[in-house]
C-alpha cells in the first residue's frame, strides 16, 4: 500500500483542459487519479474509482450516503464547482468528511453563456444559421433587448453578473432572492416578488441553487404568471424548471424559446421537447473555458493541499451553508 495522499478525481474536466492544477497535486506528493470516462461517475463507478482515496474531486456526480459509506478512507470531498447539492452532507458530516467547493470561480463565465443564450433565442440565431446552411435563405424576425425586463431569480455572484450585462443593453432588470444584496443597485435591479416578476419579464434566467425550496420553482402555475412570447433560460440545475409542463408552453407559445445548459442525469436522455424548434440545449458549458477551468482548478488545488497539510481548508462548506442551500 502506498502512503502517498491518493486523489481521486470524478470532476470530467479536472486536469483536461489545463494541466496545471494537476502538476501542482503531484508536485505535492499527491498520488492522483483522473476520470477515464469523460462525463460524471455513477455510484458504482465512483465506489470503483475512490476506492482508498483520501480526497475526491467531484463534477457534476451524486455522491449519496451509500456511495460515501462504501469509501470508508475518504477525508475529504473537493466539489469542481459551486454547487453541492448533489452530496449528502448530512452523511458527510456525521462521517467526519470536510466538503469544499470553488464559489464565484466560474461566474463570469457562466453570465457570458447566459447572456449567449439569451441573444440567440432573441434574434433566432440558431435557426437561422441551421436555415442557411441548408440552402434556405430566410430572414426571421427576431425582437430587441432593448428596453424590455429581464428577469433574475436567483441574484447571487452570477445573478449579478448577468445583471451587469442586462444593464450594458438598456434593459430593465428585476431580481427575485432571499437575501438583497446592495450592489444590486448599481446595475438598476430592483428586488420583486417571483409572481410579479415573472408577469412583467420579457426575458427569465435562473441562477438560483437546488435547494428543496427551488426543486420545481417553475411549472405550469408560474408559466401562467408569465408574458406571452416570454424567453426562459436556465443554467442554474435542471431540477428547478418542471419539465412536463415546458412542452405545453413552448407548443402553445406561452413560453417563446427555452434555453438550457443542464441536466438530470447528465448526459440526458433528450426527450422531444428538446427537439423542438424554439429550444436551444447545451452539454453543461458554463464553466468550460480555458481560463474558468485554470480557476476552478487552482481553487481545488487550494482546498486540497491546505486540508493536507493539517489546515482548515479556504473554501470549507460549513453547517449553515448545508442548512441554508437544502
Amino acid at each position: 500500500m502506498s502512503d502517498a495522499f491518493v486523489v481521486a478525481s470524478c470532476a470530467a474536466t479536472f486536469g483536461i483542459f489545463n494541466e496545471g492544477p494537476l502538476a501542482r497535486l503531484e508536485a505535492a506528493g499527491c498520488e492522483v487519479r483522473i476520470n477515464p470516462y469523460g462525463r460524471p461517475l455513477t455510484a458504482s463507478e465512483i465506489v470503483e474509482f475512490a476506492e482508498g482515496a483520501d480526497a475526491l474531486i467531484l463534477g457534476n456526480d451524486v455522491l449519496s450516503a451509500s456511495t460515501i459509506d462504501h469509501l470508508p478512507d475518504l477525508r475529504l470531498i473537493a466539489r469542481h464547482g459551486a454547487g453541492f447539492d448533489g452530496i449528502d452532507f448530512h452523511r458527510a458530516s456525521e462521517r467526519g468528511i470536510t466538503v469544499t467547493n470553488t464559489p464565484g470561480a466560474n461566474s463570469e463565465e457562466t453570465a457570458d453563456l447566459t447572456f449567449a443564450l439569451i441573444l440567440d433565442l432573441a434574434r433566432m440565431i440558431t435557426q437561422s444559421v441551421v436555415q442557411l446552411k441548408g440552402g434556405v435563405w430566410n430572414k426571421i424576425p427576431g425582437r430587441s433587448l432593448y428596453g424590455k425586463t429581464l428577469g433574475i431569480v436567483g441574484v447571487g455572484s452570477i445573478g449579478m453578473a448577468v445583471a451587469r450585462r442586462a444593464m450594458g443593453f438598456g434593459m430593465d432588470i428585476v431580481g427575485n432572492d432571499i437575501v438583497r444584496r446592495d450592489e444590486a443597485a448599481r446595475y438598476g435591479l430592483l428586488y420583486t416578488g417571483l409572481n410579479e416578476l415573472l408577469a412583467v419579464s420579457d426575458v427569465v434566467t435562473i441562477h438560483a441553487p437546488l435547494t428543496s425550496a427551488t426543486r420545481n420553482l417553475l411549472g405550469a402555475r408560474e408559466f401562467r404568471h408569465m408574458k406571452d412570447g416570454v424567453l426562459l433560460v436556465n443554467t442554474a440545475r435542471a431540477g428547478i424548471v418542471r419539465e412536463s409542463a415546458l412542452e405545453k408552453a413552448l407548443a402553445t407559445g406561452k413560453l417563446g424559446g427555452y434555453a438550457v445548459d443542464v441536466f438530470d442525469p447528465e448526459p440526458p436522455t433528450l426527450s422531444r421537447v428538446y427537439k423542438m424548434p424554439n429550444v436551444l440545449a447545451t452539454p453543461h458549458i458554463g464553466s468550460a473555458t480555458l481560463e474558468a477551468n485554470q480557476r476552478m482548478g487552482d481553487v481545488v488545488v487550494d482546498n486540497i493541499l491546505a486540508f493536507k497539510d493539517g489546515h482548515v481548508p479556504p473554501n470549507r462548506v460549513t453547517a449553515v451553508d448545508s442548512v441554508r442551500f437544502s
